[in-house]
C-alpha cells in the first residue's frame, strides 16, 4: 500500500471515530449554542434558532442526555447555553451538574426560543442567534456536526468560511476509499498507529451496550432479541448493537465513539464485531484489524450518501459490521466484497425518519443483513449483476446505493420531514 494512502486512512479513522455524548444532532445544537453564548457574553433575553429539515428530523424525538429527560431543539439549545463546555465539542454537555438540569428548565421558561426552518443546500445546517440585554451573537454550523462556518457579534462578522466550505471537503478526501485498499490496509496497518482509537471505541460502545441490556431503555429491542431468540452469537451481535441504541436514543449519559457523524452508526459498525471476537476468542489484534474493515467499509458507503439523508445510516453500518465479521472469521477480499453486495441487496430500502427508539430495530435488521450476506457467501450463494440495484463489481454496487440515497431519495426526505412536522 502506498505510504500516502496509508496515512490518509489513519487520518480518516482519527477524524471519524471520535467520542460523543447523546445523539449527535442535538449535541451539535448544544455545541453551537454553547459557542454562541461564549461569543455573546451577555444576559440572554431571546434565542432564535434556524435548522435544516434533517436537523429537525433527528432532534425532534430523541432525549437529550444530562437534561433530566428533555427532548427537542429548544432543550438542546438550553443545555448548551446553561451547561455547555465549548472546548469539549461533541462532549459539550458531558459534565452537567445536577443543579444545572433544573436551571435548563428555568431557562426554557424564562427565555423565548423561536424555531424556524432553514432553506439550505446543506442537509446538516443550523444557525443560532442569541439576543442579549446589550449585545447579540450568531453562530452557524453546516456540513458536519462540529464545522462552524459563521460567527457574528453585534452585526460584525468575526469568522466566515463560506457555505461552499461547509461540506466534508475540509476533511481528508474520502473518495480514495475502496474495498481493495481497505482490505490491504487492515492487513498491513501497524497496530500502534490505530490501537488507541479502536480501543476507545471498544470500551465506550461495549459499556453502553451492556447498560442497554442491564436496565430498561427505549423499546428494549436488545433485551427482546435475547429473550425471544436466545443467545446464539448471531443474535447477540444484533442485540448488543440494538441495546446500545436503546440506551442512547433515550438519554443515557454514557458516551459512544461515533462513525460518520452518528453514534448509532458507530455502535452498529463496532459492537457486532466485538461480540463475534469475544465468542470466537479472537486476539485483540484480530479484533482491531476487523474493526478497521467494519469502520472503513461504513465510511466508504456513507461517503456517497452524505451525513444525513432519507436513507437509514444503520444500513451502511450494519453491512460494514458484516464485512468486519467476515474478515474476523478469516474471510479474504472476495468474502468482504460478496458480504457487502449481498447485504446491500437485502436492506437498502430502510428510510430514516429521525433519531428515536425505533432506530434500535433498524440496527438489528441491518446487522442481520450484514451477517446473512456473509453466510450467503460461505454457502456459495450470491445476488448477481442486474438483480435490482446490484451491479457487477462491489464498487459499482456501492455507487448505485449512493446515487439512490443522495439523488433518488431527495423528495422522499422532504416528504418524511413534512409528515413528521404535521
Amino acid at each position: 500500500m502506498k505510504e500516502k494512502i496509508y496515512h490518509q486512512y489513519i487520518r480518516i479513522l482519527k477524524e471519524e471515530l471520535v467520542p460523543a455524548m447523546g445523539c449527535t444532532e442535538p449535541i451539535a445544537l448544544a455545541y453551537c449554542a454553547s459557542k454562541c453564548r461564549d461569543i455573546l457574553d451577555d444576559d440572554i433575553v431571546k434565542a432564535e434558532v434556524q435548522v435544516s429539515g434533517n436537523i429537525l428530523k433527528n432532534v425532534k424525538s430523541v432525549v437529550v442526555p444530562n437534561t433530566g429527560g428533555l427532548k427537542g431543539i429548544a432543550a438542546s439549545v438550553a443545555a448548551g447555553v446553561v451547561a455547555g463546555i465549548t472546548e469539549n465539542v461533541l462532549e459539550v454537555i458531558a459534565h452537567v451538574q445536577e443543579e444545572q438540569k433544573q436551571q435548563m428548565k428555568q431557562w426554557l421558561e424564562q427565555v423565548p426560543v423561536d424555531i424556524s426552518p432553514m432553506e439550505s443546500e446543506n442537509v446538516l445546517d443550523m444557525m443560532i442567534h442569541l439576543i442579549g440585554s446589550h449585545h447579540d451573537a450568531k453562530v452557524r454550523i453546516a456540513g458536519y456536526h462540529t464545522h462552524i462556518v459563521y460567527i457574528e457579534r453585534d452585526q460584525q462578522v468575526l469568522y466566515h468560511c463560506g457555505v461552499v466550505s461547509s461540506s466534508d471537503e475540509s476533511l481528508t478526501d474520502r473518495s480514495l476509499l475502496n474495498i481493495h485498499d481497505i482490505y490491504e490496509f487492515a492487513n498491513q496497518v501497524k497496530i500502534e498507529d490505530i490501537k488507541d482509537i479502536l480501543q476507545r471505541q471498544i470500551d465506550y460502545n461495549y459499556a453502553i451496550a451492556c447498560e442497554g441490556l442491564k436496565n430498561s431503555w427505549g423499546a428494549n429491542i436488545g433485551k427482546i432479541l435475547l429473550k425471544t431468540y436466545g443467545d446464539d452469537v448471531k443474535v447477540k451481535a444484533k442485540a448488543y448493537a440494538a441495546a446500545g441504541s436503546d440506551a442512547r436514543m433515550s438519554g443515557c449519559e454514557l458516551p459512544v465513539v461515533i462513525n460518520s457523524g452518528s453514534g448509532n452508526q458507530g455502535m452498529s459498525a463496532s459492537l457486532p464485531v466485538i461480540v463475534y471476537a469475544k465468542e470466537y476468542q479472537k486476539s485483540q489484534e484480530d479484533l482491531y484489524r476487523a474493526l478497521i474493515v467494519s469502520n472503513l467499509c461504513t465510511i466508504h458507503q456513507k461517503t456517497g450518501i452524505g451525513r444525513l439523508s432519507a436513507y437509514c445510516g444503520a444500513v451502511s453500518a450494519g453491512i460494514g459490521a458484516g464485512c468486519g465479521i467476515a474478515y474476523l472469521l478469516g474471510g479474504d477480499y472476495e468474502a468482504i466484497c460478496h458480504t457487502m453486495v449481498n447485504g446491500l441487496a437485502i436492506v437498502s430500502g430502510i428510510v430514516c425518519d429521525g433519531a428515536k427508539p425505533s432506530c434500535a430495530g433498524k440496527i438489528a435488521s441491518s446487522v442481520d443483513a450484514g451477517i446473512l450476506g456473509y453466510y450467503m457467501y460461505k454457502n456459495g450463494c450470491e445476488f448477481k449483476d442486474g438483480e435490482g440495484l446490484v451491479l457487477k463489481g462491489v464498487e459499482n454496487t456501492i455507487q448505485n446505493i449512493g446515487r439512490l440515497s443522495r439523488d433518488g431519495m431527495k423528495e422522499t426526505d422532504k416528504e418524511i420531514i413534512r409528515l413528521m412536522c404535521r
